[in-house]
């Protein structure tokens, strides 16, 4: 019979939740993630089919319920739909979700869906068409907006969209943003702009603290919500003339990592502690055998013990994070 694990670390923090990264390749060329494109970084290969359905079961014998598959851009990959389908299928595993910047998502979000993927999270950092293009390198604003509304008719139980905070480039748009959720059953989440290891110029100049952003929805009338379980890292608001909510990711702000949940897993099988940690800890050689769960989840439970209370971002401590594609974020 298996043992019975939960995964807590030494401040009784609980982590039902696993983002999983697919692969560390993007299409798009974010200014502040990925600005010159993607770059090949290693030269091994990425998590095959097995290895990920051998690592989501021993997560799943530790409690984790949610699995969240990011990149890169995850759906970038040929075989997505069989890692969602393989992954919604364990036992234990109650919600699979993913984050994508909405390439080909109106063709292929009834694809997803029917693969056992239940929320989504798309990117979309301006609604202005011009902007969305600076950001993003790329003019598809129109093709990722209409992919939100497939993913609604798909009957996806979440559909979140992501942007971050750039001051001068979006900061400006909270009224169109506000408009757009009106009448949309989605939660629009505000992410604060992060330091990495090769931004620093770049951050220097549109970081936007998030409260900038709280203040003005208060103002508005927005009520702050209480914490859904399993929920992620945003303090999410509702009003009641709109169908849609507000989500605030603040990672600058005080006791940011104190309900933190989740844990990382590289697109190579490292388990990251923290997204800004000094590194990863190889998982792969644990995933090659069916025989090797209780192994891989006793390692787990192990490393566990040196994660750390909390990020030091507030001190300019990046950690080894170059960019947020190579983590998924």
């Amino acid at each position: 019979m298996d043992k019975e694990y939960a995964i807590e670390d030494r401040f009784g923090r609980r982590f039902p939740y696993l983002r999983l990264s697919v692969t560390d390749v993007c299409n798009f060329r974010c200014t502040y993630c990925l600005p010159d494109g993607h770059k090949k970084t290693r030269e091994d290969s990425f998590l095959t089919l097995q290895e990920i359905r051998r690592l989501a079961e021993a997560f799943a014998g530790m409690g984790t319920w949610k699995i969240r598959l990011t990149g890169g851009e995850p759906t970038v990959r040929k075989d997505f739909s069989d890692i969602a389908r393989v992954v919604s299928s364990i036992p234990g595993i109650r919600k699979v979700a993913f984050t994508t910047n909405g390439y080909k998502l109106p063709e292929r979000a009834k694809e997803y869906y029917d693969a056992g993927l239940r929320a989504i999270n798309v990117s979309i950092d301006s609604l202005d068409p011009r902007k969305f293009h600076e950001i993003t390198g790329h003019n598809r604003l129109e093709e990722v907006v209409d992919g939100v509304q497939c993913a609604l008719d798909a009957g996806f139980d979440k559909v979140k969209i992501n942007a971050v905070l750039l001051k001068g480039l979006n900061d400006g748009e909270l009224g169109g943003f506000l408009d757009f959720i009106a009448n949309r059953p989605v939660s629009l989440r505000f992410i604060e702009l992060m330091q990495t290891g090769d931004n620093l110029a770049y951050f220097r100049k549109y970081h936007i603290p998030a409260t900038v952003i709280r203040k003005k929805l208060e103002q508005r009338g927005w009520q702050e919500l209480e914490r859904e379980e399993g929920a992620g890292p945003a303090v999410e608001y509702a009003h009641p003339d709109y169908q849609g909510r507000i989500g605030i990711i603040a990672p600058y702000s005080k006791d940011f990592c104190k309900t933190c949940n989740r844990l990382r897993v590289s697109a190579w099988g490292d388990l990251h502690l923290c997204l800004f940690g000094a590194g990863g800890h190889s998982l792969r050689h644990l995933m090659q055998e069916d025989g090797q769960k209780e192994e891989l989840q006793e390692t787990v439970m192990r490393l566990m013990q040196i994660k750390k209370s909390t990020h030091f971002l507030q001190t300019g401590d990046t950690g080894v994070r170059t960019n947020l594609a190579s983590i998924g974020g």
